[in-house]
């Protein structure tokens, strides 16, 4: 794992990219406006509605998530605009900003959410523009490992629809959420022209051109600095929070597909409405489900903490939680540069303590199998997923159990994922995420109606 001398990103063994700071300490400078967004957008929206507050008998629930996964450098004098989806139709929005690893505070010196109006573009719909306030007032400081909600905002937001979360914080540290290669999906960011332009409602100051992972003013695919959470309320009878690696955050994705868990919240919203649940993603490149060192990088700046350290801000905060999935565990047992090869007790293990500590928050927890990772038949490494993937069919941990590894494993070679599913060795594709949506059965979670049974197995 090493920078590369130009300066741009370096992937590592399992599709981790890390930036170098230098790259990420950039002055924000005019840049063109020249690259086009998608060939088709869809027509432009009406004004917002306005948010009555009325559908929303379950309360309050976190209808978004990202994971923030580690500081780099700090931001220059520009304003980011993340652009997030929406799992589920909610209103009195709350949006939640946060500094875990920031060396000292972070100062929000403005924010607004609005509604984006074209994918691909930083134009927000007419008339949803919010001015975000904290404890009433606009402007707000966030210590080092803290973060703060907002006061809620009356915007109503439809399911799959996207928000647009603008954060003004020059001088703050970078905490940030990336997953490349990008996708033109949700979540993203664009990083404006120099100054404060949250409450532009077009996007003269935001250049369309994709920059990837630099701090560079333009489109930013798979990148988010700030911004944790968006929860409302909702009909929604609560959230289902799917905790991960990359194989949840997205990586590989590509080819114009969403992730599984966003096609997994598109099956949801088929069910009627009070009958619908949240989805939210807690996934973080190059994660680990045990306590260890991470494989990747020595700084702890790369794949945020351990699953059982981030549990609590990544999972059982979340508003109006019920379920969790949790898909962790290829990293620990591939190993890397900078710790070995987990064994399967270890996996397990952490497995058990975060169960455990789910159950005693009330939160059911859905285990899922390890997929394929092109170990080499009766290997150490193979050998111990293979006891993971048992253990999580057959160990009673569970409330439930969702196979992906039979769902995009190759028959006839099981120790890799199947062509028309693989991205690389470690991650599926478009259509493999696509397969393990399929792959949940939505009675796991209560949601046993007729889309749930057609649903059922389908990989």
């Amino acid at each position: 794992m090493r920078f590369s001398p130009g300066g741009g990103r370096v992937r590592t063994r399992l599709g981790v990219w890390l930036v170098p700071l230098a790259v990420l300490l950039v002055s924000a400078v005019a840049a063109p406006a020249s690259a086009a967004g998608p060939a088709e957008r869809p027509a432009p929206r009406a004004a917002a509605p306005p948010d009555t507050g009325a559908a929303a008998p379950h309360g309050r629930s976190a209808v978004w998530s990202a994971s923030l996964q580690g500081a780099h450098g700090t931001s220059p004098d520009l304003t980011v605009r993340n652009i997030a989806r929406a799992s589920v139709a909610a209103s009195s929005l709350r949006v939640r900003v946060g500094n875990p690893y920031g060396d000292r505070p972070a100062a929000f010196r403005s924010a607004t959410v609005g509604l984006q109006l074209r994918v691909g573009e930083a134009d927000l719909v007419p008339g949803s523009l919010r001015t975000l306030t904290f404890d009433g007032r606009r402007q707000v400081t966030v210590p080092p490992g803290g973060h703060v909600y907002s006061d809620p905002v009356p915007l109503r937001v439809a399911a799959q629809q996207n928000l647009a979360v603008s954060l003004y914080a020059p001088g703050a540290p970078v905490n940030d959420h990336a997953f490349p290669p990008p996708t033109p999906n949700p979540p993203a960011s664009f990083l404006s022209l120099g100054g404060d332009h949250t409450h532009d409602t077009g996007d003269a100051a935001y250049p369309e051109e994709d920059r990837g992972l630099s701090a560079e003013p333009g489109y930013h695919p798979g990148r988010l600095w700030w911004v944790e959470v968006v929860d409302g309320r909702t009909a929604a009878a609560g959230t289902i929070v799917a905790l991960g690696d990359s194989n949840t955050a997205g990586h590989a994705a590509v080819g114009g597909g969403d992730r599984w868990t966003d096609l997994l919240a598109q099956r949801i919203n088929a069910l009627p409405p009070g009958r619908q649940l949240a989805v939210a993603n807690a996934g973080i490149s190059g994660n680990t489900v045990s306590r260890q060192p991470s494989p990747y990088d020595p700084t702890g700046q790369c794949c945020g903490p351990p699953a059982p350290d981030r549990l609590e801000r990544d999972v059982l905060d979340l508003a109006g939680v019920r379920h969790m999935i949790l898909l962790e565990g290829t990293n620990d047992i591939g190993g890397g540069e900078f710790a070995p090869p987990s064994p399967a007790s270890q996996v397990i293990d952490a497995m058990k303590e975060i169960v455990e500590r789910a159950h005693a928050r009330g939160v059911r927890v859905v285990g899922a199998t390890l997929m394929p990772m092109c170990n080499t038949v009766g290997s150490d490494k193979e050998a111990n997923r293979l006891a993971v993937n048992e253990f999580v069919r057959t160990g009673g941990l569970f409330d439930g159990v969702i196979d992906f590894d039979a769902a995009v494993r190759d028959p006839a070679a099981p120790t890799r994922i199947r062509d028309a599913y693989r991205s690389d060795c470690y991650h599926p594709n478009a259509a493999g995420h696509a397969a393990m949506a399929r792959a949940v059965d939505l009675s796991l979670f209560g949601l046993d109606g007729a889309e749930g049974r057609s649903g059922r197995n389908a990989a």
